[in-house]
This record gives C-alpha cells, sequence and structure tokens, in this order.
C-alpha cells in the first residue's frame, strides 16, 4: 500500500470501526426517529445491518479491497434490517461494485464507489425521499467526486466525507418537514456519518473509547413521538423477507414490477438484489398479500411480521401513564439559550426568534410533544405571541401563553415555573417575573433610519432596553458598556447582571466586558453565560 491508497487490510479495520463506533452510539441515533415503531429503531437496525458485514468479513481469506468490500455487501444485505438497514446494504453493495477486481483503493476509486453506492441504493427505493440518508449519501459523494476530481487524495476524500456529511445532516430538517416539526436531523443520516466516522477513525488509529458524540442526543418518547401521532398509524405490518432460489427466467425488471405492486398497498418499500437473493421491507396491511407476490419469483426465506399497531399500543399506554400535570415549552435562539431553558425544566425548546419566526404548526407540534396536560409557552419574541396563540386556541391541551417578549424575560419566566403548582399559580407568578427583569440587546442597523431624534446609519452598532433603541455606536464594546449602564440605573440598587454571548462573540470579551460593569458598579453581581445567538452580539438580563 502506498501513501495515496487504501489495502484491504486497513479497509477491513475500517469496517469493523465502523461497526463498533455504530453500536457505541446506536442509541442516540435510535432516539432522533420521528416515530418509534419496530422498524424505527434506526440506530439498532443499521448496527444489525452491520453485524452482519462485519461477520463475513472475519470470515474472507481475501486481503485486496475487492473481496473485503465484496464480503460486507453480502454480509450487510443477509444481515438486513429495517429500512434503513436494506438501503445501508445497497450503499455498501454499489461500493463493492466498483472495487470490483481492486487490490488497492485510490481517490478516484473511493470517490466512484461512493457514488455507486448511492446509485444503488436510490434504486432500491421505489419513491426516495429528499432529507433522510440518501440524502446525505448523495451529498457525501458529490463533494468526493468533485475534490478526486481536483487531485484530492483518498486520505483528503475521507475527511472530506465527513466534513460534506456533516453538512448535509444539517439540512435534513430543511427537506422534510417531519424532521423539523420534531426537532430532529434524519436519524439514518446520523448512522451513515457514524459509519464514515468511524472509517476515519480507523485511518487515524483513534481509540472507540476516546469518542463520544451527544450531540443529537435526547429521549426518543420526547423528541418524536406524540400521543396524537401513535394513534394514528396508516399500514400496521412491518414485513421483511428474503426471496432466494430465484426463478430461471427472473430479471432485474421483474424487481421493478414488483416494487411498484408494494408501493400500491404499502409504503417504506425497499427491494434489494445481490446475485441469488433479493431483500424486501414494506409497510402494509395485508402481509399474506406482500408474500404472495414475492412467491412469483422465487422461494421465501426467514419471514418477519411484526404488528406496529400493538407496538404503539404498548407505547401509547406507557406515554399516557407519564403524560405530566404541567409543562413548558420554549422558543430559544442558540445552543446556549436552550441549555438554560433545559436547565430550568423546559420539556422542548423549538428553534426560532427574530427572523427566525416557528409556525403556528411547529409549536403546535412542540405543545403535543411536552406531553403534559397543562402546558406553558414561552415565545420570548414580540412576532410568535400571536403564533403562540393560536396554536393554543387549537390544541386540545389547556395551553397557557405567556406573553414573554425577550429570550431574558423566557428565562426569568422559567426560573419561578413550578411543575406540582396549580396552572393558575404557575400563570401568575411566570407574569410577574415579567416585570422583574430588564432585558437589553446590541446587534446592528441593517439600513439607514432615525429614531427619536437619532440619526442611525447601515452597520451602526445599537443597544436596545425592552426593545427600544437606547444606545448607538461604532464599537460593540462601548454600546454593550453604556447598555449595561443605563439597565443598571433604571433598575437600582444591588443589581444582578447576566450576560448572554452571542455566537460571534467570545467568553474572553464578555468577561472583560463584566468585569468593567465591576468596576464601575462593585455592588453588581455579574454573571456571563454562552448564549449562541445568531445576529446579536449580547442579551442583557438585569434583576
Amino acid at each position: 500500500m502506498t501513501n495515496t491508497t487504501i489495502g484491504g487490510a486497513l479497509l477491513r479495520e475500517m469496517f469493523l470501526t465502523g461497526a463498533a463506533l455504530l453500536d457505541k452510539n446506536k442509541a442516540l441515533i435510535d432516539s432522533l426517529n420521528v416515530f418509534p415503531v419496530p422498524d424505527g429503531d434506526t440506530g439498532t437496525n443499521m448496527f444489525m445491518t452491520m453485524q452482519g458485514a462485519v461477520k463475513e468479513i472475519k470470515e474472507c481469506k481475501g486481503d485486496t479491497v475487492a473481496e473485503v468490500a465484496a464480503a460486507a455487501s453480502l454480509g450487510s444485505l443477509r444481515g438486513a434490517r429495517g429500512n434503513s438497514g436494506v438501503i445501508l446494504s445497497q450503499i455498501l453493495r454499489g461500493f463493492s461494485r466498483a472495487l470490483a477486481g481492486a487490490e488497492e483503493m485510490d481517490a478516484t476509486l473511493l470517490a466512484q464507489a461512493l457514488k455507486t453506492g448511492t446509485e444503488a441504493a436510490y434504486k432500491a427505493v421505489m419513491k426516495p425521499k429528499e432529507g433522510t440518508m440518501l440524502t446525505v449519501s448523495r451529498m457525501i459523494s458529490d463533494a468526493v467526486t468533485e475534490a478526486a476530481a481536483e487531485g484530492a487524495n483518498v486520505y483528503k476524500l475521507i475527511d472530506l466525507m465527513l466534513e460534506s456529511g456533516e453538512a448535509a445532516l444539517r439540512i435534513t430538517p430543511d427537506l422534510l418537514p417531519v424532521l423539523r416539526e420534531a426537532g430532529v436531523v434524519d436519524s439514518g443520516g446520523k448512522g451513515l456519518i457514524t459509519i464514515f466516522r468511524g472509517f476515519k477513525m480507523a485511518i487515524d488509529g483513534e481509540e472507540i473509547e476516546d469518542y463520544v458524540d451527544d450531540s443529537a442526543a435526547g429521549d426518543p418518547m420526547q423528541e418524536g413521538a406524540t400521543l396524537e401521532d401513535l394513534e394514528d398509524i396508516k399500514f400496521g405490518y412491518c414485513t421483511e423477507f428474503f426471496i432466494v432460489h430465484l426463478d430461471e427466467s427472473f430479471t432485474e425488471a421483474d424487481l421493478d414490477k414488483l416494487r411498484e405492486k408494494l408501493n400500491k398497498i404499502g409504503d417504506s418499500v425497499v427491494v434489494a438484489y445481490d446475485a441469488d437473493f433479493v431483500k424486501v421491507h414494506v409497510h402494509s396491511n395485508c402481509p399474506g398479500k406482500i408474500i404472495q407476490l414475492a412467491l412469483r419469483l422465487g422461494e421465501v426465506d426467514k419471514i418477519k411480521i411484526e404488528n406496529m399497531r400493538e407496538q404503539n399500543r404498548e407505547i401509547l399506554e406507557t406515554m399516557k401513564k407519564n403524560e405530566k400535570e404541567n409543562a413548558v415549552i420554549a422558543v430559544g435562539a442558540g445552543e446556549g439559550i436552550e441549555e438554560v431553558f433545559r436547565s430550568l425544566g423546559v420539556a422542548a425548546t423549538i428553534q426560532g426568534g427574530q427572523t427566525m419566526n416557528p409556525s403556528i404548526e411547529t409549536i403546535g407540534h412542540a405543545i403535543k410533544k411536552a406531553n403534559a396536560r397543562n402546558v406553558f409557552v414561552l415565545p420570548n419574541n414580540s412576532n410568535i405571541i400571536l403564533a403562540a396563540q393560536q396554536a393554543a386556541e387549537l390544541s386540545e391541551r389547556n395551553v397557557v401563553v405567556i406573553p414573554t417578549k425577550t429570550m431574558v424575560q423566557g428565562i426569568a419566566a422559567a426560573v419561578v415555573f413550578e411543575a406540582d403548582a396549580a396552572p393558575e399559580r404557575n400563570e401568575q407568578q411566570m407574569k410577574e417575573a415579567l416585570g422583574n427583569v430588564l432585558s437589553g440587546s446590541v446587534t446592528y442597523a441593517v439600513r439607514d433610519t432615525h429614531f427619536n431624534g437619532t440619526e442611525i446609519h447601515e452597520g451602526d452598532i445599537i443597544g436596545l432596553l425592552d426593545g427600544t433603541i437606547v444606545e448607538v455606536g461604532q464599537s460593540v464594546d462601548a454600546v454593550a458598556m453604556a447598555l449595561v449602564c443605563d439597565m443598571i440605573q433604571k433598575k437600582g440598587d444591588d443589581p444582578i447582571v447576566t450576560v448572554f454571548y452571542g455566537e460571534n462573540m467570545d467568553e474572553e470579551n464578555a468577561n472583560a466586558l463584566m468585569e468593567a460593569v465591576n468596576e464601575k458598579y462593585p455592588d453588581a453581581e455579574c454573571m456571563v453565560q454562552r448564549g449562541g445567538q445568531p445576529l446579536y452580539y449580547y442579551y442583557f438580563s438585569v434583576e
């Protein structure tokens, strides 16, 4: 093996490490599922699929990339479980086809393998949906193909697989509304990237035990399913089996016809073909008819039929038992702000804020996910209050909208929430909390304007106190300091000052600012928190 190629031994280690990393993170990936149905355990299903690949790879005596990839392909299809597992097996099948006859894999071969794998996966799915692991696979393939054409070596391409994959994963909620509503990225895409991260760890010699991924962790009950979702399943049976000893007259055109027929009587149809057998996965209400159609092509083997409605009844009963008396949901802007809300016991956060106003539907879904009889909504922006009120009217639960106009007000309201208190008491306390805090923010002007006799130019730094512009300048630090002084003078003695720094600021700047405030106001209690909010350099709270 040269320093610009990957040999069979290293490819073997890449597959084994990818499977091991998937094993370590399968619960996290499961937590991203939108619906907890029998084949909705994406991380587990992909891991079981990779276990099939691992078994064949370990039994493979060959030492070329072609032989290792062929073993991975055969094993993954035999072990494929669930929709995501079958799609993964097709990606590995295409990967194997591209490497046929090769001893080593260079950049060109890797790019071709990813492209062929993506094409095979798209072909296996009757109605491919964008925003799924298919999209992630395609965007990785496109990026790698372009970089290979520009001369990148195989190791650079492995890095790019992760970089482009993460970028693709981030946009899956924009492409698939159900992901956006559930507040998650695509679980299959996350699983695929986890495998590819294992590839890189094998190349870099990293230990699996040293890697922890909690970037998308969540409770599968709370992150995806709602009581209403679980009560409505169109197709009740998940059916999987192999078609073996195919008829002599069998052609791939027969597979296309089978896919079309299955799609008319079910969904989540995946039909994958290898040299001498076919793997079928479908959701339907008539598993017997599915098997009858398959018998026209050969013999059926290893049939697995799961009643998704029965499992959902069990989950539904569990969720009803776990239904809370009170819960809070909040609109959040920035990872740090959302972390603060979660630490205060907020059941769910909705990404939103200035220029990112969530829809009535999105707020309504979050109300459902809270799984509580009484739900308190913190809009945290004046432009979101009306949508929250409309969502409350449409909900079957008792929903109380606390008219918070800033993130700071939302945090103040969340602090006084009591999980066991009567709804009336919580509403009173949370609304009273709004009057006990001053909200400040520092941002920039997007156009020339006049306000209260002050001329403001595009790009000027502006400080807002409870939504009103009170400071204008050229320096973020100067405007921020002036704004905090305004707030402290308005609030009075012994203030508690908290600064949340935005995504384009750092903790060092925020600490320096609070030190300056303490120097001028020794009696002030100052705290620094990461906000991570876009557009705003700082949020300030003065109590």
